[in-house]
């Protein structure tokens, strides 16, 4: 596109096309999703914020609203608001949904969650979600408290395919789909699992494509060797070499001496 993607313009092309989706930390990995037609995106509001934004200047963008980050409605409107100004189309909040009301009630695109939601996992433990009748209806329940709430978007965690198809099918809401099969509007996942940039938890729903982790190494060696050769010229007095530095002729060297006598 050669404008940002909007709140409409997904849910006009809600049932008739899927999106990708990735959560990145990195503007560099902003630069390769949207490279690669990537056009919804999500991340933290922390100082990378606003280079991502200039990265992926036409991509959607969710921001996610730290939790406990607001104590009321009026602090998740003002924060809400803040993260717009700093380039959010879309603010994340897995807060209850009277917060997710306020800031819809203010024209605020809003992306809830259920299913696997982390930061309310005491509750479940990290388990796949509604896989009986009783927790798929309670999934499917909050589900509309947060289009009822007025979220634009919502992220489906970890639930059947099943239960993932039934509440795309019945809410307007765009469902970001994680670990749903092919059920939700989009698939979506974290850049940290599809690079391999850590040696922590992947869980079942990912897929790496890259060993990050390996050629971090790689280049951590690299920086290393190339610290300790600086030393070692310096320390043997092979650096600096005559083209590195800048030397001032004699008679400009005498001229600076007389003149530095009036100081």
């Amino acid at each position: 596109m050669t404008r940002r993607l909007t709140a409409y313009d997904l849910q006009s092309a809600k049932g008739t096309r899927k999106w990708l989706q990735l959560h990145v930390d990195t503007p560099a990995e902003a630069a390769a999703a949207v490279a690669c037609d990537i056009t919804i995106l999500s991340c933290e509001p922390d100082h990378n914020l606003e280079a991502i934004r200039q990265a992926a200047p036409f991509a959607f963008l969710s921001v996610g609203m730290p939790h406990g980050a607001v104590a009321s409605p009026d602090e998740a409107v003002r924060l809400g608001f803040a993260m717009m100004k700093r380039g959010a189309d879309a603010v994340y909040c897995s807060h209850s949904p009277r917060f997710i009301e306020a800031m819809a009630a203010e024209g605020i695109p809003v992306t809830g969650h259920v299913g696997l939601v982390p930061n309310r996992a005491t509750w479940t433990n990290f388990r796949a979600i509604g896989r009986t009748a009783e927790e798929a209806v309670r999934v499917l329940r909050a589900a509309k408290d947060l289009e009822n709430a007025g979220a634009a978007c919502i992220e489906v965690e970890v639930v059947p395919v099943r239960l993932a198809e039934h509440i795309t099918r019945s809410t307007p809401m765009i469902t970001m789909g994680m670990g749903c099969g092919t059920a939700c509007d989009t698939q979506y996942l974290f850049s940290c699992d599809v690079l391999g940039t850590h040696t922590g938890h992947y869980p079942r729903h990912a897929k790496r494509y890259a060993d990050f982790v390996t050629l971090e190494a790689e280049l951590q060696a690299k920086r290393i060797a190339a610290f300790r050769a600086f030393g070692t010229d310096v320390a043997g007095g092979t650096y600096p070499e005559a083209g590195h530095q800048v030397e001032m002729d004699d008679a400009a060297y005498d001229r600076f001496l007389t003149l530095s006598q009036s100081l």
